[in-house]
């Protein structure tokens, strides 16, 4: 199903103000790598938002994610004190780590591979 307007608006909105509120809280550099919201999808009642996250030479993606909703509250606060004005309700926030980065490095190595193969037969 297609999102309509009104939920790609929102999704806008709590994404850069997102990215503003992880750089605040030094929650973009986490375990000597960087923590980059790839994307935010909002449920059609505008209810729950469920924000993606992108590791990057993070040594523990599932410690930093911990990390990161250990600190879901504070978020959710300076989140809610940013876009009162714009939204009724704050949404349910639920994070997931976004695996796209390291299934294209995957690929790039196996594409790596294959033509390597490929040249010496």
């Amino acid at each position: 199903m297609e999102e309509g307007k009104r939920q790609k608006q929102v999704a806008a909105v709590i994404k850069e103000e997102m990215n503003h509120i992880f750089r605040h809280l030094g929650l973009n550099m986490i375990f000597g790598g960087m923590v980059s919201i790839s994307d935010v999808k909002i449920t059609p009642d505008l209810l729950e938002a469920r924000i993606y996250l992108s590791f990057f030479q993070v040594q523990d993606n599932e410690a930093a994610l911990k990390l990161i909703e250990q600190k879901a509250w504070e978020i959710k606060k300076e989140l809610s004190q940013k876009v009162k004005t714009q939204l009724r309700r704050i949404p349910v926030i639920h994070y997931y780590a976004d695996d796209t980065l390291e299934n294209v490095f995957h690929m790039e190595e196996l594409f790596k591979k294959l033509n390597e193969s490929s040249g010496k037969a």
